[in-house]
């Protein structure tokens, strides 16, 4: 049996997995978070192999879940399971750890496939997210500048592109607008870029939005 455990701030969405999972009957749903302080609560008690992991979570960023989950969980395999485009995260996840990479936007029935694939230990690759890789390492290049920022800088680039208020952001985020408003000034620094109308041509242009 394959114990798997669910963690996306979205109830609807999780019960749409969680249907489409037990379709399976090697499969069971352990248990289900919508934050990451509520997985913490989760893993105490629910035994979990493989763990369907959302990128944006509040508080807290799947990718940051991820890379504490290397410390604190290293046996549980990982699959990244979000509505962001593959050419945006999938290889940033992967690279941070995470055994697979699938679109929300998929074939639901391919998540079964892709909970077998990483409890066999081999890695779940879209055909999209298999030729970005093979790509980068065929033909490496110069990194984009968007590429250097750090993972919740990328966040508030995306969302302030997608018409957000800073302070829509920070509630979706849980954190301070000051925080916010600190990863604004560090993006436009890093992008050498001076508003946030540059920012959304930047962001549009680089197809993150």
């Amino acid at each position: 049996m394959i114990h798997v455990v669910l963690c996306d701030d979205h109830a609807v969405l999780r019960r749409g997995i969680r249907d489409t999972l037990v379709e399976s009957p090697d499969i069971r749903v352990t248990g289900e978070a919508g934050s990451y302080q509520e997985l913490r609560e989760v893993l105490r008690s629910a035994q979990c192999d493989v763990l369907l992991l959302d990128l944006q979570l509040p508080g807290r960023s799947g990718l940051e879940v991820l890379a504490t989950l290397r410390d604190t969980h290293p046996h549980i395999k990982v699959l990244i399971v979000s509505m962001y485009p593959e050419d945006q995260y999938a290889l940033r996840a992967i690279k941070a750890g995470a055994q697979g990479y699938a679109n929300k936007a998929g074939d639901p029935l391919q998540l079964i496939t892709a909970v077998h694939t990483v409890m066999q230990g081999r890695r779940y690759l879209t055909p999209e997210v298999a030729q970005l890789l093979a790509d980068s390492l065929a033909q490496p290049t110069a990194e984009l500048p968007h590429e250097a920022l750090s993972e919740r800088e990328l966040q508030t680039l995306i969302k302030i592109a997608s018409g957000r208020r800073l302070s829509d952001i920070a509630e979706e985020l849980m954190l301070s607008p000051k925080t916010v408003s600190v990863y604004r000034a560090r993006v436009l620094e890093k992008l050498k870029l001076s508003n946030n109308a540059e920012l959304t041509v930047y962001a549009i242009r680089n197809q993150l939005v």
